[in-house]
């Protein structure tokens, strides 16, 4: 690709870019007890906070993010968002409230948003077309190994110097991908290729888009499905260590689930070609609808506390699996009347859904009582809403010409 880095290492420092996300995220799952412990000991359900506050910084950085680096470059926006990801873990690891770990990481998930959205254009300037497809595909199954890996490695680092030491580890982290790519990455976008950062152009953009049905439809069920699924993220090590006592655990059945629904994407290009991408999400919504209600009323039968445990490993597994099926279709469905504004669309497709799902998913995580409930009702009612748009879809695509 060229004279200085090989395809192989553009795909393993993309696929590292990606992952700073998981990363951010997942690793956290493993310290949330020992940090409500001792920031928040009235009120531990408040470091639930710490993810979603994540994901909120991150949805709002994707908004400008692609834009500014159309305007000045990839990897000055990279920096940036380098620096204030540094910034933030730095704060967050000295600092003696969990207010202003909230509020750092807003900042951290602004900052991971650069190298995030930034790499995936970086792989449209220098590829296109199958190949292009071919090195996105590549760099994202190595992505998905990070969600299982990731909590692992922050119960790692918690054992061995304490639950700050995973923001020195973001650190690390951040600076190995940054000097990386800028000893062996040359700049990607020509200077005759960049645009300038307009907003009359970003309004009119988001105007167009929520004008048009099908993208206003699929931006709402992509919000709900993200939402279920940082829902679930932000509960899910409550339950395994208030309900199951299984802390010590969890970070080796979370990585066991994690790899399972990683098989989602595999599937889903081998159908998608087939049944269609509104047919495929429809399904798949539908049956996590039969699923979840199957797992609420177990929930109330008296089974005995390993039943207890399968049913809640076995019902993880499908949300993070249809998560995995939905997502990249409605995006793909999002996307498709919106060829002519392709990059603004993007980030404003992410920004939208990213920020109202940390919005939804927050106030859920904080109604955890010592039971699933709170989280089963919370994935049903948004399945059936996404449910309900996606059939609205399909009858407003029957009644458009062929």
């Amino acid at each position: 690709m060229t004279n200085r880095m090989s395809r192989g290492e553009f795909i393993a420092l993309v696929a590292m870019m990606f992952a700073t996300i998981a990363f951010s995220i997942d690793s956290m799952l493993p310290a949330l007890p020992e940090i409500g412990a001792e920031l928040s000991p009235n009120d531990m359900n408040k470091a639930q906070l710490i993810l979603t506050s994540f994901v909120l910084g991150m949805g709002i950085g994707t908004f400008f993010t692609g834009p500014i680096s159309d305007a000045v470059g990839r990897k000055p926006v990279i920096y940036g968002g380098v620096a204030l990801y540094i910034f933030a873990s730095a704060v967050a690891w000295a600092s003696s409230s969990l207010e202003l770990v909230l509020a750092a990481r807003v900042l951290q998930g602004l900052g991971a948003a650069g190298p995030r959205v930034v790499a995936m254009a970086i792989i449209r300037d220098l590829f296109s077309g199958r190949e292009m497809a071919r090195i996105i595909s590549i760099a994202m199954m190595i992505f998905t190994l990070v969600p299982a890996i990731a909590p692992l490695l922050g119960a790692g680092v918690i054992a061995l110097v304490g639950w700050r030491g995973i923001f020195v580890s973001f650190i690390l982290f951040a600076s190995v991908i940054v000097i990386w790519m800028a000893t062996r990455l040359p700049e990607s976008l020509a200077p005759e290729n960049r645009r300038p950062v307009r907003l009359p152009l970003m309004t009119a953009a988001v105007k167009e888009m929520l004008s048009h049905p099908t993208v206003r439809l699929s931006i709402l069920v992509q919000t709900l499905c993200m939402g279920l699924l940082f829902t679930m993220l932000t509960m899910v090590q409550p339950v395994f260590d208030v309900i199951h006592d299984r802390a010590e655990s969890f970070p080796f059945w979370f990585g066991f689930v994690a790899l399972i629904s990683g098989s989602a994407s595999l599937l889903n290009a081998a159908l998608v070609v087939s049944l269609g991408m509104r047919r495929i999400v429809t399904w798949a919504l539908g049956a996590q609808i039969a699923i979840t209600g199957c797992v609420m009323v177990l929930n109330m039968m008296p089974l005995s506390p390993g039943a207890s445990f399968a049913v809640f490993v076995v019902w993880q597994t499908t949300v993070f699996f249809m998560a995995g099926v939905t997502m990249g279709n409605l995006n793909a469905i999002a996307m498709e009347p919106m060829g002519h504004i392709a990059g603004m669309a993007a980030s404003v497709i992410g920004s939208i859904a990213t920020v109202l799902a940390a919005a939804i998913a927050a106030p859920i995580g904080l109604l955890f009582d010592g039971s699933i409930t709170p989280l089963t009702t919370g994935v049903l009612i948004m399945c059936i809403t996404g449910f309900g748009l996606m059939l609205h879809m399909g009858r407003i695509e029957n009644r458009l010409p062929a």
